[in-house]
């Protein structure tokens, strides 16, 4: 039996317990991480006692509800011990009949009876470095070989998020406006009080021309955004400072670059030899759910 439960009616400790004993185990459906990304506007759904769960994140318009994907949040879906067909099917239909989808996206583990459109995400699994490394394409690899000159000249550096807010923001790309790109870093800047962002920037002759963005906690670092001052792309800092994270991380965590639709950022991340991993997404367009609203068929 699916429940239906609002916020405040969420037994944290159940749900905190399900997500860290279950198969599809990810960070974005932790309590900390969707509270910032959503600002707590997301209910759940609960089968029997929690022995599954569904984060369902919504935003609202015209007072409708509507389901869509926090920003930065790739992955939610259907959490259980072992992700079993049958239960996932049941949260896909009272899903789909109890709610406006926009955008909601499952993660690469769930398995549905039937065919759902699926995006692509890429990982590096926890390995030894020098392996990884032994991966990388030939063009990364020489990507990663700096000149006397700027080796002399720079420096890679862990920095608070103010420190580099005001490169970051002139160099965000994919906010719609102004008022969508100050979401974004009150996003970052929230996830850094909540002690889970790490900013690590590229420093060339003392200017920051890259930066990097990771959520951090004790099993994974995920890429949630890579900033490149664009008159300096041939240094190649972004692909030093990946590197130089996944060197300090990739014995005991998961790198997540958090995938990418655009065939450029898809390249680049490929470079890197990553898994491939694809993840069931529900989307519909505004005229779509117009009609629906309308029951316009």
């Amino acid at each position: 039996m699916i429940r239906r439960l609002k916020y405040n009616e969420i037994d944290f400790e159940k749900y905190i317990h399900c997500l860290e004993n279950s198969e599809q185990r990810k960070y974005s459906a932790t309590k900390d991480f969707l509270d910032i990304t959503s600002d707590k506007k997301w209910e759940l759904l609960v089968y029997n006692d929690y022995e599954a769960v569904m984060p369902v994140p919504y935003i609202k318009k015209l007072g409708l509800k509507f389901i869509l994907n926090p920003k930065l949040c790739q992955q939610l879906g259907i959490f259980s011990r072992k992700d079993e067909v049958f239960i996932n099917d049941q949260f896909l239909d009272f899903l789909k009949s109890k709610y406006r989808i926009w955008y909601y996206a499952f993660n690469d583990v769930n398995q549905f009876s039937q065919t759902l459109k699926r995006r692509k995400n890429y990982l590096i699994n926890p390995e030894d470095y020098e392996v990884v490394r032994q991966r990388y394409s030939p063009k990364r690899k020489r990507k990663l070989r700096l000149d006397p000159e700027i080796l002399e000249n720079s420096e890679i550096k862990e920095v608070d998020f103010l420190e580099a807010e005001k490169f970051i923001t002139e160099n965000l790309l994919g906010a719609k406006d102004e008022s969508d790109k100050k979401k974004f870093i009150k996003i970052f800047s929230d996830l850094e009080k909540a002690n889970n962002l790490k900013t690590v920037v590229f420093i060339y002759r003392k200017k920051i021309i890259n930066a990097l963005a990771l959520y951090c906690n004790e099993n994974t670092i995920a890429l949630l955004g890579t900033f490149n001052d664009k008159k300096f792309v041939k240094l190649s800092g972004a692909s030093v400072l990946i590197d130089h994270i996944i060197s300090k991380n990739i014995d005991s965590k998961i790198f997540d670059f958090e995938g990418s639709e655009i065939p450029a950022i898809e390249e680049f991340f490929t470079g890197f030899r990553p898994l491939l991993k694809t993840y069931p997404v529900i989307s519909n367009s505004k005229k779509d759910l117009l009609k629906k609203i309308l029951k316009i068929k």
